[in-house]
């Protein structure tokens, strides 16, 4: 400890000795404030964490025996310090074994970057939606906020305030389950409701072969600038409305294609390390 505090003199030289040691330095800490950052970000929210919380106010305490000058106290302190390490290894030795596995796992998915956005995320999980329900004929009717809010809407239907996932689209609008009735309601790339109710249009030029939920969707385009999408439960066909607009009958690729163009935002994609360490460029098409 004393050693620690009475560090000398030419020690505080050498880290500004030159320049090129107070990168070095400078990089040596940043280094390690990360290594404790991701440390204690892997241990949040786990029991571990409450160990490490104990150890830091166990060893704070023990400097401050030390300086008042509880001899015997630091010494005791000394031993359960020695010998405490080796019990928290065989104590927590699962928990210890999942975070390397974690730390291994990390230089991976860091050349592996996904470089795909919200709304690229937002548009391929309908599509992998769209891919399931349409051959099986399961009705779904899933509306898209645009910058006019939808929340009086969102007020008729059930919370869930999920993220968006083709996994649980398709589980929302199974047939019979408690919440296939009705649409899901999209804010902010996340699911806000299921279940809500959407106005129904007046128009008397929509064609009688077009059910409740084309009504739905058309309605809600007349009173909005939402984007909604429909799977017809009769034919399985793909219908799409925005801004009074109703283009139905749509195949997979027309629709993948006018949702990327309403819902996209254009930005330039950021290269992955790998691609900048072999001194590539993707190109956007």
């Amino acid at each position: 400890m004393n050693d620690l505090i009475n560090l000398d003199p030419d020690f505080w030289r050498s880290i500004f000795d030159s320049p090129w040691a107070v990168v070095v330095n400078i990089l040596d800490i940043l280094i390690v404030a990360y290594l404790i950052y991701k440390f204690i970000n892997a241990l949040a929210g786990t029991k571990v964490m409450s160990l490490v919380q104990g150890v830091v106010l166990f060893v704070l305490l023990r400097f401050l025996a030390q300086i008042v000058g509880l001899t015997m106290v630091t010494y005791l302190m000394n031993q359960v310090i020695t010998y405490g390490v080796i019990a928290a290894v065989v104590i927590f030795a699962p928990e210890i074994r999942t975070g390397l596995e974690k730390f291994g796992r990390t230089p991976q998915a860091f050349i592996q970057t996904n470089n795909m956005t919200e709304d690229e995320r937002l548009v391929d999980a309908l599509m992998k939606a769209v891919a399931y329900m349409s051959p099986r004929k399961i009705g779904a009717l899933i509306a898209i906020e645009g910058t006019q809010t939808l929340q009086e809407y969102i007020a008729t239907g059930i919370v869930l305030d999920a993220n968006v996932t083709s996994q649980l689209l398709i589980n929302i609008f199974i047939p019979n389950t408690p919440l296939h009735d009705g649409a899901v309601i999209i804010q902010g790339n996340k699911i806000a409701t299921a279940c809500s109710y959407l106005p129904l249009s007046e128009s008397g030029n929509i064609s009688k072969e077009f059910g409740t939920r084309h009504r739905a969707a058309i309605g809600l385009s007349e009173n909005s600038d939402s984007l909604t999408l429909v799977v017809s439960e009769e034919t399985g066909g793909l219908s799409v409305t925005y801004k009074g607009e109703f283009l139905h009958d749509l195949s997979r690729d027309d629709l993948e294609a006018f949702l990327r163009d309403k819902l996209i935002t254009a930005e330039p994609k950021k290269p992955n390390l790998l691609s900048q360490l072999r001194g590539g460029r993707r190109h956007e098409k």
